[in-house]
């Protein structure tokens, strides 16, 4: 009980620090960029054009809504987040008790469980099971707090309270409105958890030596890379599902002209990667009088990454074709 506390206590004040960059995080994936971009230097010392970082984002919030805007949509997230962590220990901890009552049943001996590939299946399996519990539960409150910080780009004022928001979702769409981005949401933290520990499985098996004294500490090492390489390629369902979290929901940021209405998630995942393919594709040899669509497919930019963009050169061809 006092190891759960301190779990929420924990993931609570993490949720509070982390919000503003959160808040900005999702912005910029709906496509929202209202700084223009800056002359700055790449790795090589070349000058190019620079998109503002994170912290630019949240001054332009802060200049608006104050620094108490910076954490619009905490309440439904630090809801989301404590509630997923009961859900989650509530059902590893259905699965330990189960365990128990096994290895107590008459003629089992307690043996000296030795990491296998079987074990690892059995843990992320039921890894899996918690977090998609833990995730179908909490992600209402995962919309409304999208939905919460997305109504800034229109500066509406639909989704302010947590009772409001719930009743204004149930009215114009039903149950289903508060499951939306829910499918690809799923599938990348299953994929992401898969990938994890399979990777991470294989690193400390096969690539690390067991006889090094600091054995436990290199295959924490290894999880937390593992982890962040698989959170890495599992990124374009994050972003779908944020999108589709907010897509035709009646917000300026989730709507035509700003948006495009999107039918389903597959056709959201199959417009975005028909825009990226389409840049990078004609980026190598991109002129210097290139301009960028008035209205690009929000999360294009997020999906191509700041990089790919602060390659064009820093002249006045080049500012124009990012200010348009």
């Amino acid at each position: 009980m006092a190891d759960a506390a301190s779990q929420v206590l924990l993931g609570s004040g993490l949720t509070i620090l982390s919000q503003p960059l959160m808040y900005v995080k999702v912005l910029i994936q709906v496509g929202y960029e209202p700084l223009p971009p800056t002359i700055g230097r790449n790795i090589f010392g070349r000058q190019v054009c620079q998109l503002p970082g994170l912290f630019c984002y949240a001054q332009h919030i802060a200049s608006i809504d104050g620094k108490r805007g910076l954490f619009t949509g905490l309440t439904p997230r630090l809801c989301s987040g404590v509630l997923g962590t009961v859900v989650h220990g509530k059902v590893l901890q259905h699965y330990q008790e189960c365990d128990k009552v096994e290895d107590l049943g008459p003629g089992n001996v307690h043996k000296e469980v030795t990491p296998s590939f079987d074990q690892v299946i059995k843990e992320t399996t039921r890894e899996m099971m918690a977090r998609s519990a833990a995730t179908l539960i909490t992600h209402p409150f995962h919309v409304i707090t999208l939905r919460s910080m997305v109504q800034f780009i229109g500066r509406e004022s639909k989704y302010c309270g947590l009772y409001d928001s719930i009743v204004t979702i149930y009215r114009e769409e039903g149950l289903l409105g508060f499951f939306a981005g829910l499918i690809p949401r799923l599938l990348g933290d299953i994929i992401s958890l898969w990938l994890c520990n399979s990777l991470a499985y294989l690193v400390n098996t096969y690539a690390l030596d067991s006889g090094v004294s600091t054995m436990s500490e290199m295959k924490s090492y290894s999880q937390a890379v593992t982890g962040f390489f698989a959170s890495m390629l599992t990124y374009p369902f994050v972003l779908v599902s944020n999108l589709m979290a907010v897509n035709n929901c009646g917000l300026a940021g989730g709507c035509p002209p700003y948006s495009p209405i999107y039918t389903s998630w597959i056709d959201c995942w199959s417009m975005l990667q028909k825009e990226f393919w389409e840049v990078t594709a004609g980026f190598p040899e991109m002129p210097l009088d290139f301009v960028i669509p008035a209205t690009p497919a929000p999360g294009c930019t997020s999906l191509l990454g700041s990089s790919l963009l602060s390659c064009l050169p820093a002249t006045s061809a080049g500012q124009e074709a990012l200010t348009r």
